[in-house]
């Protein structure tokens, strides 16, 4: 393929945000099509490219794009995804688009259309297409400098836009709070990347961040055994896995709706998916030594995560804990270093993306309507708002792991996996089963299906729009699909599981 697809899907999103900035800023109109029309692309290139990747029956890394950077330091933008990597692309694209439906706002100042982002939408969709693009960057990079460059762009809007056009109440301590977390992170696992830089340098004469080349660079298991934690937990903090967590609920709460879509939805799953792909795929023998304390800090978020949602009187930190206990999973199926756990840890990833951003979309169109969050002071939304109701029962069947959705998909084979590797891990996590329905049906009983408090009469509620619609119903058939059809995503993921389960030696 001649077309530099992975290159085209990266680079669209900075390319739309200096377009935007270039637009007057009163003309919001033509600034919400440019984003609407830019996330649109790069949705149908990255479903594109996954179908290209799964109905073809391609393995390994593929798409694969090399560009000199500096030859002399051995940096090159190299693209390519795998199994693994090719769904999260995807995902990207899928909370892109539905992020700007749901962010669209008001195009008619006399109709009150959607809350939407109404100050100042220029500057809030390019810093959030820079986030966009950022993150693609990190999926498809096999340069390991370019991979860093790539978080850190991902990491760095996110201070403006929760600080900015977020909760007022937080947003200045929880966008402060979540920076510092994830740069403090980021530096620890590029004190890693570079002591493995050096040491392959060293070991082959070649000075060169290609992963790829890195895989072979036959690292010592003394020298996996020290550098493995550093690399792993310090991209794991964006993952959110516990201890390292309590930045992300903070993050999630004072965020606006999109933001929160891209936080929990795109942005914990480039933590885990950078864990696995420097820490687990490029340390080996480091991640055989330390999975057991992987497996122990992943079971503590699976469980206390579920917990801490359960009590929750406030909707949007009930996901936020929520999101800690399931990619509590993901890393739970990571630690496992099996195929069962590593394949249903590729699944997760991409449903509870879809999942969550979910969630959070349909929680903010009830906030825009009622101003508050608080679960008791909600109630009768399925009269008002049915449409809403069905796709958060939708998100709380998959939350459940309900078979004929694509959590279920996604959480057996994590189980099963942890089961093979330690049964009474897998006995102790599995108590957030119980947990997680519990609140999530209570909290469906409560906002949707209790009668509506008379101080919520007053705010006249509305429906949610259109473009909302659209969103709920995007995010929905993929959870659905996959649920329904595992074979359109199980057997790509299963092609990156084989080639981690090679460089395992086995494992």
């Amino acid at each position: 393929m001649n077309f530099p697809i992975l290159s085209f899907i990266t680079f669209l999103p900075f390319l739309a945000a200096v377009v935007m900035l270039l637009i007057p800023a009163n003309r919001k109109t033509e600034v919400r099509g440019v984003a609407l029309a830019a996330a649109t692309i790069d949705l149908l290139l990255s479903g594109w490219m996954y179908l290209t990747y799964l109905l073809n029956h391609l393995t390994g890394y593929q798409f694969i794009e090399t560009y000199d950077w500096l030859p002399a330091l051995g940096i090159s933008l190299k693209f390519g995804v795998d199994g693994m990597s090719a769904p999260l692309v995807l995902l990207t694209g899928i909370v892109m688009f539905t992020g700007v439906l749901i962010s669209w706002g008001d195009y008619d100042e006399k109709i009150h259309l959607s809350a939407g982002i109404q100050d100042r939408p220029r500057e809030f969709f390019a810093f959030l297409f820079l986030l966009a693009g950022g993150v693609f960057g990190v999926f498809v990079s096999l340069d390991l400098f370019m991979l860093f460059f790539f978080y850190e762009i991902a990491v760095f809007p996110m201070y403006l836009l929760i600080a900015i056009w977020g909760w007022v109440k937080t947003r200045e301590y929880a966008a402060m709070k979540l920076t510092l977390y994830l740069f403090v992170g980021s530096v620890v696992a590029l004190v890693g990347a570079l002591a493995m830089y050096w040491t392959q340098y060293q070991n082959t004469g070649v000075l060169s961040f290609d992963m790829l080349l890195m895989e072979n660079a036959g690292f010592s298991p003394v020298f996996q055994y020290i550098w493995f934690l550093p690399v792993f937990l310090g991209f794991a903090v964006l993952g959110g896995i516990w201890p390292f967590h309590n930045w992300s609920p903070d993050g999630h709460v004072a965020a606006p709706t999109a933001v929160s879509m891209f936080h929990a939805g795109v942005l914990m799953k480039l933590g885990a998916f950078a864990a696995l792909r420097v820490g687990v795929m490029l340390l080996p023998e480091g991640a055989k030594q330390w999975s057991w304390l992987i497996m122990t800090f992943a079971a503590v978020a699976v469980v206390y995560g579920a917990y801490i949602a359960f009590v929750q009187p406030d909707l949007k930190y009930m996901i936020g804990f929520s999101s800690v206990s399931h990619m509590g999973l993901v890393m739970l199926g990571i630690s496992t270093l099996n195929y069962n756990g590593l394949l249903g840890a590729g699944i997760q990833m991409f449903s509870h993306g879809v999942m969550t951003a979910l969630f959070f979309a349909i929680t903010g169109m009830i906030y825009d309507r009622s101003h508050t969050r608080q679960i008791p002071e909600l109630g009768g939304m399925v009269k008002v708002m049915p449409f809403a109701a069905i796709g958060f029962i939708v998100g709380g069947l998959v939350s459940m792991g309900m078979p004929g959705f694509s959590g279920f998909v996604a959480e057996f084979p994590i189980f099963m996996g942890v089961w093979g590797s330690q049964w009474l891990v897998a006995v102790i996590a599995s108590v957030s089963i119980i947990i997680t329905a519990a609140y999530i049906m209570r909290n469906i009983r409560q906002v949707f299906f209790m009668p509506m408090p008379e101080a919520l009469k007053e705010h006249h509620i509305t429906d949610v729009t259109a473009l909302d619609k659209v969103a709920i119903v995007t995010l929905c058939l993929f959870m659905i699909g996959i649920g329904l059809f595992p074979a359109v995503m199980v057997p790509m993921i299963e092609t990156g599981v084989q080639n981690i389960l090679r460089l395992l030696g086995g494992a």
